[in-house]
C-alpha cells in the first residue's frame, strides 16, 4: 500500500463526517475551492477537511436521517458570493474613475452592445457543448441563432459609433461580468466571448450561484416540513385530550359512583395510618403505660413507707405517754405516803 493511501485511511479512522473540521460544502459537492480549482480565481486548499470517503459516508447516513448540513453550506456559499459581489462593485467603481465619462444615451447604447456580446458568447458556448455531446442538429440551430444576434450587434455598434467621436470609439470600453466579476471588452470578438462564457471560471460561478439557490430552497422546504410535523403532533395531542374529555363526560352515573367510591376509599386509605405508623404508635403507647405503671408503683411504695413511719411514730408517742403517766402516778403515790407519814407523826 502506498504511503498516501495509508495516511488517507488513518485520516478516515480519526475523522467523522459530523465533526466541525469537515467541510459540509464538500460533502454536498458545492465547495468553491473544488469548483474553481485550476481557474484564474483558484482559491487554493480549503481550510477544512475534504475527503471523498467522508462524502460517501454522509451519502449513506443521510438516507437514514436528516443531517441538515444545508445550513452550513448556505452560510459558506453566501459568504463567498458576497465577497464576489463586493469585488464586482469595486471593479465598476475603478472603471468609472479610469474611463472617459460619456452621456447617459451613449452609455445605454454601449450597454446594449455588451448585452448582445453576452448573448453571442453564451450561444457559442452552448453550440460547442452540443457538438461535443454529438447533438449536431441542435448545434446547427444554435449557430443560426448566433448569426441573427450578430446582425443585431452590428446595428447596435453602428448606433454607438455614430453617437461618439471616432477617436473615442476606438478606445476599448470595458464592462464587469455580473456573474464572475471578470472584465469584458466592448469590441471583443466571438472567440473571446465564447471562451469567457463557456470557460470554467464563468460556469463555476454559475454552478455556485445555482447551488446556493437550490440549497436555500431545500432549507425552506425542510423547515416547512418540520413545522408541519410539529403542528401535526400538536393537533394529535389536542385530539387525544378532547377524546379523554369526551369519555369523562359520557360516563354513566354508576361509573361515576364507582369512581367516587374508589376515590373515597383511596382517600381513606391515604388518610388511615400505615402498619408501621400503627406499630410505632402502639409501641409508644405501651411505653407510656409502662412508665405510668412504674410511677404508680413508686408512689405506692413511697406512700406505704410514709404510713409505716407514721405508725411507728404513733406507737412511740403512745409508749412515751404511758411511761410518763406511770411516772406521774408513782410520784403521786409517793407524795401521798409522805403526807400520811407526816400526819401520823
Amino acid at each position: 500500500m502506498a504511503p498516501e493511501e495509508s495516511r488517507s485511511d488513518e485520516t478516515r479512522q480519526r475523522v467523522k463526517f459530523t465533526e466541525d473540521r469537515v467541510c459540509k460544502s464538500h460533502l454536498l459537492n458545492c465547495c468553491p475551492h473544488d469548483i474553481l480549482s485550476g481557474t484564474r480565481m483558484d482559491l487554493g486548499e480549503c481550510a477544512k477537511t475534504h475527503d471523498f470517503a467522508l462524502r460517501a459516508d454522509y451519502d449513506i447516513a443521510s438516507k437514514e436521517r436528516d443531517m441538515f448540513f444545508e445550513l452550513d453550506a448556505v452560510d459558506h456559499l453566501e459568504s463567498f458570493i458576497a465577497d464576489c459581489d463586493r469585488r464586482t462593485e469595486l471593479a465598476k467603481k475603478r472603471l468609472v474613475e479610469t474611463q472617459d465619462e460619456i452621456s447617459a444615451e451613449v452609455a445605454e447604447k454601449a450597454e446594449k452592445v455588451h448585452e448582445l456580446n453576452e448573448d453571442i458568447g453564451k450561444l457559442l458556448a452552448n453550440a460547442e457543448q452540443l457538438g461535443a455531446d454529438g447533438n449536431v442538429e441542435e448545434a446547427q440551430k444554435v449557430l443560426q441563432e448566433v448569426e441573427k444576434v450578430r446582425n443585431k450587434k452590428r446595428d447596435a455598434e453602428d448606433e454607438y459609433r455614430n453617437s461618439m467621436p471616432a477617436s473615442s470609439f476606438q478606445q476599448q470600453k470595458l464592462r464587469v461580468c455580473e456573474v464572475c466579476s471578470a472584465y469584458l471588452g466592448l469590441h471583443d470578438n466571438d472567440r473571446r466571448l465564447a471562451d469567457h462564457f463557456g470557460g470554467k471560471l464563468h460556469l463555476g460561478f454559475i454552478q455556485i450561484r445555482e447551488k446556493l439557490q437550490q440549497l436555500k430552497k431545500t432549507v425552506l422546504e425542510k423547515q416547512e416540513k418540520r413545522n408541519q410535523d410539529r403542528l401535526k403532533r400538536r393537533e394529535e395531542r389536542e385530539k387525544e385530550e378532547k377524546m379523554l374529555m369526551m369519555k369523562k363526560r359520557t360516563r354513566s352515573p354508576s361509573q361515576e359512583k364507582k369512581r367516587s367510591r374508589s376515590g373515597e376509599r383511596r382517600k381513606q386509605h391515604s388518610h388511615s395510618p400505615s402498619r408501621e405508623q400503627q406499630r410505632s404508635h402502639s409501641r409508644d403507647h405501651g411505653e407510656r403505660e409502662r412508665e405510668r405503671e412504674r410511677r404508680r408503683r413508686h408512689r405506692s411504695r413511697s406512700a406505704s413507707k410514709g404510713n409505716r413511719h407514721s405508725r411507728e411514730r404513733s406507737r412511740d408517742q403512745k409508749r412515751h405517754s404511758k411511761h410518763s403517766s406511770s411516772r406521774d402516778r408513782s410520784g403521786d403515790r409517793d407524795k401521798k405516803k409522805s403526807s400520811s407519814s407526816l400526819r401520823l407523826a
